[in-house]
């Protein structure tokens, strides 16, 4: 269960994200004006941020987040924004915020990618290999491993597997793997991803090792040591 600020001054879609936070048995706490949200931030404790980028009056989302890191509050937050420009994103991270979610956007990836922010953040330290079964990623030096074999990676494919890993035994769709690995927004037609995913299963999957990169079936894919029909 986690304390989560919402910071969001249109009250529909503050009010679409407490809902789910509160069916998955999070405690959404709203904030829709930025003086208020600027105290909240500051003053309290909380486990993750949900943070606007534009709000109304002298006080945007950006103000809140260098406010927050210039005091050395190291609470994640997700900076949420209509502002998909790939300068916009950048902004948003120089400034202190620990990922961007362009709007509008899925329930299921804004909570993804909280999770994400949370276990990362009581993990008590930065992380720099993912693990899942006998498939290691080392961060730092950029190296997949499986068993004791390598896993040669392209750069992008390097990106896609990072993120099937931060999201381990999770269904993603082809527009959370399409926003977070190529910025792009989802296009319908596009088979950019099924062509990328069969590229990487086919480097992950071994003779005689067991698939962990599936199919999910009318969904997307996920990262799991279980088969499908095992998901929630």
């Amino acid at each position: 269960m986690w304390r989560c600020l919402v910071i969001e001054d249109d009250r529909e879609n503050a009010r679409y994200i407490a809902e789910g936070l509160l069916a998955l048995g999070h405690i959404p706490i709203l904030a829709h004006d930025g003086a208020e949200a600027l105290r909240r931030a500051t003053n309290e404790s909380w486990d993750v941020v949900v943070l606007d980028r534009m709000l109304p009056g002298s006080v945007d989302g950006l103000s809140i987040l260098h406010t927050m890191r210039s005091l050395g509050l190291r609470t994640p937050v997700l900076v949420l924004s209509a502002l998909s420009a790939l300068d916009e994103r950048v902004k948003g991270l120089k400034a202190g915020g620990d990922d961007y979610l362009t709007k509008p956007f899925a329930f299921s990836e804004l909570s993804a990618r909280l999770e994400a922010l949370v276990r990362r953040s009581r993990s008590g330290n930065d992380v720099t290999t993912l693990q899942l079964g006998d498939l290691s990623l080392d961060l730092t030096r950029r190296q997949a491993q499986r068993g004791a074999r390598i896993v040669v990676l392209k750069p992008r494919e390097f990106r896609l597997l990072a993120y099937l890993m931060m999201h381990p035994d999770q269904a993603l769709t082809r527009t959370m793997l399409l926003e977070a690995v190529w910025d792009y927004r989802f296009d319908p037609q596009t088979n950019l991803i099924d062509v990328q995913i069969s590229r990487l299963r086919s480097k992950l999957h071994g003779p005689d090792e067991t698939p962990i990169l599936h199919t999910v079936r009318g969904v997307g894919y996920s990262l799991s040591m279980q088969p499908p029909s095992a998901l929630a």
